[in-house]
């Protein structure tokens, strides 16, 4: 297996590391190409790939190509490429890039596997959801869940849910990491050092998400097992749905679903 990366940021370096530390690919059998030279730099400092600022070197070094660029640009980087795909499987992770879309954009039938990860997958926590084109074989697909699952979990979905997983996975580290700083605000101005209160948050968050995937119990029964009558955690819980809290996530989220459908 070879692989090739059009476009060198921060996810696709955090694929290209997690891929090669769980031995799902050696570096000497991935390329890399991005325009911003020292991006190229980094990745082959850092992991030890090829690099190229040559689109179209990655498609014919490759059997496997992601294409890792900002969704704005992808149809200029497929109308570069178009002419050089043969039989290479692409797998994409872009946003609103349907699948109909992506065989316009190609002006033919590709093999394309459309994904959407997470920043998670930066420490091997990620979640990728998946969807395979008609064209797909199945030691395609096979091999690019093995692939994808160099960095984090895998769930194959239908084309019609993608842009919920954009909502509920792909956006979502950012409200996270909103209601984590808001603890550690809240735990400082009551006297916790920074440093502490991120800690305290960051793993108190960790470790709920730990429960809703390893017991099996419905979030809301795992919230009631820490809500005793009349204690601190219920007037807590008071407060938020006071204040809106789960409607306000419920609204982000309609938002980002309806925004990631006009991508």
């Amino acid at each position: 297996m070879k692989l090739g990366f059009i476009g060198c940021g921060n996810m696709a370096k955090a694929m290209m590391g997690g891929i090669i530390q769980n031995n799902i690919c050696p570096a000497e059998n991935i390329m890399a190409s991005d325009l911003f030279a020292p991006a190229l730099e980094k990745a082959s400092k850092d992991l030890g790939i090829h690099t190229t600022q040559d689109n179209n070197e990655v498609v014919a070094f490759a059997d496997t190509i992601i294409l890792s660029v900002k969704p704005q640009f992808y149809a200029e980087v497929i109308h570069g490429i178009a002419p050089h795909i043969t039989d290479q499987l692409v797998i994409t992770i872009a946003p609103g890039k349907t699948l109909a879309w992506l065989d316009e954009t190609f002006g033919k039938h590709v093999h394309v596997i459309r994904t959407m990860p997470n920043t998670p997958a930066m420490v091997n926590e990620g979640i990728t959801a998946v969807c395979l084109s008609p064209y797909v074989t199945e030691e395609e697909k096979d091999r690019a869940l093995k692939i994808l699952s160099g960095f984090s979990r895998v769930e194959i979905i239908p084309e019609r849910l993608m842009d919920v997983v954009v909502s509920v996975s792909g956006s979502s580290p950012a409200y996270v990491f909103i209601f984590i700083e808001a603890m550690a605000d809240a735990a400082v101005a009551d006297g916790m050092p920074r440093a502490q209160a991120y800690t305290f948050a960051a793993q108190a968050v960790l470790g709920s998400a730990k429960m809703v995937l390893e017991t099996g119990k419905h979030p809301g029964e795992l919230k009631d097992m820490v809500c005793s009558p009349g204690g601190t955690t219920i007037e807590a819980v008071r407060v938020l749905e006071e204040k809106g809290f789960r409607s306000t996530i419920f609204e982000a989220m309609k938002a980002c679903t309806k925004k990631a459908a006009e991508v």
